[in-house]
């Protein structure tokens, strides 16, 4: 009882967190049969034991984030973010392969570390702080938007050879930033513009050289024109599409899912599939609402709370991991081409769900400030943020 009474914060949020555990435990545990007769010699509750074990690290993330005031995160993630620079560059010269390319690197007890993970965080808290220093000439180009530019092209660029879609991910959750931040709307059409040349100039580098050495392109091509051509090996979004077909209105029920044996990552870039097939459209709508509820009780916290960094923060946040969700979910529908990436706090995972946790104890930290009537005024906000070179 008396952690329960130390538990503040938005109590919608915290809800949906331990309805989307649950579902998680429940999918992963389904999900990951096949793997367990691969590697484990049967035993089915190995993986979900350790995905528990995992999701217990990450409420404990989550409960220790929220006990902090949310403006003692800004010195820490923009030391944070220049750590995270040279870690995703040591990642794409030298990080493990995942899924034929160069994301993660090594931790102990058989776990790996994606530092994009770490960078997509530490870039959100660094362009919110920055947006808040600069409110008073946020339409200047030079000392405004060059700041706020570089850190995002360049993080982004980082990230694009090895995690396309992570890279179109944060580079799209960065505008929505500039533009609630008041940046002029020019200079984020020149970014988007930028962008754009930069990522045709990659793609052409890239495919003047031989075939084994083009990487993630060939796959990202295969991908994009078998979407939209419905054509070639489209396996593993057939399978996905007979799950969720097969699923009906109500599921299979529990642990009954038969195109867990077929479906390529069920447990992961997949698991919605599983979700369906086995709870149905009905539960397939719940998961969509859970996580649409997050996103409306972040624009809550955004409007109620009267300090622009929290704003800010709060709403990048917020809206990185329902953008993500929804990119789960409309590749496992058919909606969108492959992409990889995990259903936030859902899919079986590390160091994914330790971020995903920290963030939302971030978001928590905001709301908890809303919940105590506003107490840090926002020249108190303005003079840490101030104070962090």
């Amino acid at each position: 009882m008396g952690l329960l009474k130390d538990i503040k914060g938005d109590k919608v949020i915290w809800a949906v967190v331990l309805l989307l555990s649950v579902v998680s435990l429940l999918a992963v545990y389904s999900s990951t049969g096949t793997l367990a007769y691969k590697f484990k010699g049967g035993n089915t509750e190995y993986y979900m034991m350790k995905h528990l074990v995992i999701l217990i690290i990450g409420l404990l993330f989550m409960y220790l984030a929220h006990k902090v005031k949310y403006v003692y995160f800004s010195p820490v993630f923009q030391a944070a973010l220049w750590i995270s620079v040279p870690l995703l560059l040591f990642t794409l010269l030298f990080g493990l392969d995942l899924n034929d390319a160069k994301r993660v690197i090594p931790l102990p007890f058989n776990l790996t570390f994606q530092t994009s993970d770490l960078a997509k965080l530490t870039l959100i808290m660094y362009l919110a702080r920055s947006l808040t220093k600069k409110q008073e000439n946020i339409k200047d180009f030079r000392s405004a938007f060059v700041p706020l530019m570089v850190p995002v092209l360049l993080v982004v660029f980082l990230i694009l050879p090895a995690n396309f879609s992570t890279a179109a991910m944060l580079f799209s959750t960065s505008l929505v930033l500039l533009f609630i931040g008041r940046i002029n709307m020019k200079y984020i059409f020149s970014l988007i513009g930028l962008g754009i040349v930069a990522l045709t100039i990659f793609i052409f580098i890239l495919s003047q050289l031989p075939d084994e050495r083009q990487g993630r392109l060939i796959t990202w091509k295969n991908r994009v024109e078998n979407f939209i051509n419905g054509t070639g090996d489209n396996y593993q979004t057939e399978q996905a599409q007979i799950a969720i077909a097969s699923g009906g209105i109500v599921g299979k029920a529990p642990g009954n899912s038969t195109q867990r044996n077929f479906l390529p990552h069920p447990y992961s870039d997949f698991i919605f599939a599983i979700i369906v097939e086995e709870y149905g459209l009905l539960g397939g709508s719940f998961i969509v609402l859970l996580y649409l509820i997050l996103l409306f009780r972040a624009v809550v916290i955004v409007t109620k709370i009267p300090q622009t960094f929290g704003a800010f923060l709060t709403i990048g946040v917020a809206f990185s991991l329902v953008f993500q969700a929804m990119i789960n979910m409309g590749v496992a529908v058919g909606m969108l081409p492959v992409t990889g990436q995990p259903l936030p706090l859902v899919s079986m995972g590390g160091t994914s769900i330790w971020f995903t946790s920290l963030s939302l104890g971030i978001i928590l930290s905001v709301s908890k400030e809303v919940a105590k009537k506003s107490q840090i005024p926002a020249s108190d906000e303005a003079t840490v943020i101030e104070s962090d070179h």
